[in-house]
């Protein structure tokens, strides 16, 4: 009898959890995933106490080479909404979304009407973009008015943002058609640079579409999400000033990236960078390659060549060898924060941090 009596507790929780029904009748939580650090950051600003997301790639994971787990995949088969950049930076999920989630709403964050998006730069030495946007006025600008009533930067949006490929320098020709990667992003349908989350007014934009998906999955909660939006976009505006006044005195100063993943970044606050170390992340620049960048660094008096934690030191110290560049560290996805609805904001003000403290004269 014992057995039987187990048995039929284990059927009903069973029961319970297939039909989303708690044991004290409240609503099961809304089941989203999103895939790296930022967009799970945004979504869960959005989300605030209703629920919790899963995030799929850990912040110190690559999204390019990220390998599917099963936790990942029973994730996305009981999805109910599914965030994520796009093929061109989570590109193992681009055969997986349709098999894996079938039933799920999708929001991919690159086909979001008025994003700011910028095209990839070709290889790895590019001009500083000028400061003179009506200089440029056929540069891609898709951005609508999620910014509105935070209209100062507008003397740093319009500048130009694709480089030119310097082929007496780039003697890489095996990386030269290939993406900051190691990506052939001819192969994909956009050739956008995927990094839109180091500007703020796409984080804006994610913000609201996330909003807007979960009140329709959701109508019961409709009214909390579009508030924990609305308050989402005020602390964004805000950052957005923040950082603006932590990079004042440094948009000029020309400085070398480890590899081209921060344009919105640059972008944004009409930072100077001037090329990278790497055009793939996965690929040791080889000797000629250093070389070249140590003369891009004497050209364009670069201040700072900048190394991401993951990567080892001993690259960096062979780029700065001789010059009188600054070595410092930059980290585009935040892989030492802690997720979280406030990883965002603590990513993009790290950002400003560390670029401002070595760009900044010593006193």
């Amino acid at each position: 009898m014992r057995r039987v009596t187990l048995c039929l507790s284990a059927f009903f929780a069973t029961m319970i959890g297939v039909t989303g029904i708690s044991a004290t009748g409240a609503a099961a939580e809304t089941r989203v995933v999103a895939t790296i650090p930022a967009v799970h950051s945004i979504v869960s600003g959005v989300l605030g106490n209703t629920a919790s997301a899963h995030l799929m790639i850990p912040g110190g994971a690559s999204p390019h080479t990220y390998t599917l787990k099963p936790s990942n995949a029973q994730a996305l088969a009981d999805a109910q909404l599914v965030v994520w950049v796009g093929p061109d930076l989570e590109t193992f999920l681009e055969d997986e979304l349709g098999t894996l989630a079938p039933n799920a709403t999708v929001i991919t964050w690159l086909e979001a009407d008025g994003l700011t998006l910028h095209d990839w730069r070709e290889g790895g030495l590019w001009d500083a973009h000028a400061h003179d946007h009506d200089a440029h006025a056929d540069e891609d600008k898709r951005h609508g008015d999620a910014h509105a009533g935070h209209d100062h930067h507008a003397d740093h949006d319009d500048h130009a943002h694709k480089g030119h490929e310097d082929d007496h320098h780039d003697d890489h020709a095996h990386e030269s058609h290939k993406g900051h990667d190691g990506h052939d992003h001819a192969a994909h349908a956009s050739s956008v640079d995927g990094h839109v989350w180091l500007d703020p007014r796409n984080a804006i934009i994610l913000s609201k579409s996330v909003a807007d998906a979960l009140a329709a999955i959701d109508p019961a909660n409709a009214e909390t999400y579009a508030a924990n939006h609305a308050a989402q976009a005020d602390r964004l505006n805000a950052l957005d000033a923040d950082i603006e006044q932590t990079l004042a005195g440094v948009q000029d100063v020309p400085f070398i990236v480890f590899h081209d993943a921060y344009q919105y970044f640059e972008s944004r606050y009409g930072l100077a960078g001037v090329g990278s170390v790497t055009v793939s992340p996965e690929v040791a620049p080889g000797a000629a390659r250093v070389r070249a960048i140590q003369e891009r660094i004497g050209e364009r008096n670069a201040k700072c060549v900048f190394a991401e934690p993951q990567f080892k030191p001993s690259i960096l110290r062979a780029v700065t060898e001789g010059t009188q560049a600054r070595s410092g560290v930059l980290d585009p996805v935040g892989a030492g924060i802690e997720p979280g609805a406030d990883m965002y904001s603590q990513l993009m003000q790290q950002l400003a941090t560390d670029l401002s403290t070595c760009l900044t004269d010593p006193a």
